[in-house]
């Protein structure tokens, strides 16, 4: 356990630095905000943009890894809505926003970190093909669920715009993609220019984890356990139980499986909240989720790894 331990607290620990460091005001929401900003919006794009550039398409995107973590993913949305349209009574728009909490973990901001510190920076393959079409595998379903669900019986012809705008408007799309066509027409980096990419790819985790952490000193976990309960429960267990099990029927290669695992093991990222605020649907329930979900994932996350060893 120690070693797992080892291996976890010191990305929560940099998470914890900017809770920390936003609730004692040593750093302003402003700074969190640009922080979050530049990691988002600049260097986790370059790592994502150099990661694909010089991924094997051939050997590391592997189909299997898609469908045992894509399956186990929809299967969480799916139940996440259901529950929270039957057991939790709520109606189908805020059952949309709480499905999607279920179906966006936070593959790369303690998805990749975890990974890395656990199995080495070359077991990482599998996590980058599978980040490569979260966020546009995740949005393309929780926009199309949720416009449904808001078009009330009418044509829901303006739902494909709105899907891709959303896709291609996001700064991490961009970066997958830019590099996706560097990778198939094999053009070459600048050494320069390489060098460059590289100072920022070092800076992209780090800033991103402390700059989380300031985001989350925001929220407060309030009402709604049982549901807030009941869909961490498909983001912690269910998601990596399933992974596990479609992994082992698939017989991933050992690195690929413990990716997929460790990934679909973690908390739902702050982009679960950003979906809900878009629609002002399940806010609080969305916070509390990524919030607690956050925290308990340092108790999971290590059971998990456990199991993988």
């Amino acid at each position: 356990m120690s070693i797992l331990l080892a291996v976890i607290l010191p990305v929560f620990l940099v998470i914890g630095a900017g809770f920390l460091a936003a609730k004692r005001g040593a750093i302003s929401q402003a700074g969190v905000d640009g922080l979050m900003r530049f990691a988002q919006g600049i260097a986790i794009p370059c790592l994502l943009f150099k990661a694909m550039a010089t991924l094997d398409l051939g050997q590391d995107f592997d189909l299997r890894i898609i469908a045992t973590f894509y399956s186990g993913a929809l299967a969480c949305f799916l139940v996440g809505v259901l529950a929270a349209r039957r057991l939790f009574g709520r109606d189908w728009e805020d059952a949309v926003a709480i499905g999607f909490i279920a179906l966006f973990s936070n593959s790369l901001l303690l998805g990749l970190p975890i990974t890395e510190r656990a199995y080495g920076a070359g077991s990482t393959a599998a996590n980058f093909a599978i980040i490569a079409i979260h966020s546009p595998f995740c949005y393309a379903v929780g926009i199309t669920a949720m416009e449904i669900a808001r078009s009330q019986g009418h044509p829901p012809h303006h739902i494909p715009g709105k899907v891709l705008r959303a896709i291609f408007s996001n700064a991490l799309i961009v970066g997958i993609l830019l590099g996706f066509i560097v990778n198939v027409t094999g053009l070459p980096i600048p050494t320069i220019a390489d060098e460059a990419l590289d100072l920022l790819i070092r800076a992209a985790l780090p800033t991103a984890l402390f700059g989380l952490g300031g985001v989350i000193s925001r929220y407060r976990i309030e009402g709604d356990l049982p549901t807030i309960l009941f869909t961490l429960s498909l983001s912690l267990l269910l998601h990596p139980a399933i992974a596990w099990g479609l992994g082992s029927a698939f017989s991933l290669p050992p690195d690929s499986f413990r990716s997929v695992v460790v990934t679909a093991a973690m908390a739902p990222g702050a982009n679960a909240y950003l979906f809900a605020a878009m629609y002002g649907r399940a806010m609080r329930v969305a916070a509390s989720c990524v919030l607690l979900g956050t925290a308990l994932s340092i108790l999971t996350a290590a059971g998990w790894l456990a199991l993988l060893s």
